[in-house]
């Protein structure tokens, strides 16, 4: 079984535990991953969708793991109960659409000893929720998978709202703290996208004047945090 760099980064955030619940679980990769390492004793494997349920209990079966992992059909968190399992990862989709996730079932969320998020748009949207909602942001990793760039965040709830600048919704403190070694490749990468959008904005109206002065303040928010790396 092939597993990705990206599948590989967020297991890397998962500790030791007896039961995981991978959301949005595809073709059950990383639960079958984290049951064969000896991370976690069992999981459960939910989508929302029938046809990779089918998937991840093909393949599920083809390890012999069918005593292990429970694959279950149902949207976001809906397929599990309160302390039903340790921690919950949610990969692969929107900032947010994890967001409204949580949202959905958040004694659910809550009740978790954490989660692990790899949002794929979006992840200043989430940032902020969580920080906003009182959630403690754990640890965070950065990874690149076929020349795509992957924020993960490790987070539980503390019930501690916090408000931070916005720079810090847009590149997580953890990594700044780490000083993650993709880091500053990932940040010059935003900044050179930044710039590439500003040559395609006029100032002919009010709202491309103030997006303009929004692209223009991330760029020097994110080449201060670069200059200190």
């Amino acid at each position: 079984m092939n597993v990705s760099i990206r599948l590989k980064t967020i297991a890397s955030l998962i500790d030791e535990c007896n039961r995981i619940c991978d959301i949005g679980t595809d073709h059950g990769y990383l639960p079958i991953y984290l049951i064969k390492k000896g991370i976690c004793k069992e999981a459960i494997a939910s989508d929302i969708n029938k046809g990779p349920v089918e998937k991840a209990e093909n393949n599920v079966k083809r390890e012999g793991l069918e005593s292990k992992i429970t694959c279950r059909l149902g949207g976001g968190l809906t397929t599990i109960s309160p302390h039903e399992a340790d921690c919950a990862i949610i990969a692969g989709m929107g900032g947010n659409l994890i967001r409204d996730i949580i949202e959905e079932s958040k004694e659910v969320f809550k009740g978790l000893k954490y989660a692990v998020l790899q949002p794929v748009q979006n992840p200043d949207v989430l940032r902020k929720y969580l920080y906003e909602s009182g959630y403690d942001i754990l640890d965070e990793e950065l990874c690149i998978d076929e020349g795509k760039y992957y924020e993960i965040i490790k987070v539980k709830y503390d019930n501690k709202p916090k408000v931070l600048e916005d720079i810090y919704y847009e590149i997580g403190e953890k990594l700044i703290h780490k000083r993650h070694p993709l880091l500053k490749e990932y940040i010059n990468h935003k900044v050179n996208k930044y710039k590439s959008i500003l040559s395609y904005i006029d100032n002919e109206t009010d709202s491309a004047k103030l997006r303009r002065a929004e692209l223009e303040n991330s760029i020097e928010k994110l080449e201060e945090i670069d200059s200190c790396l």
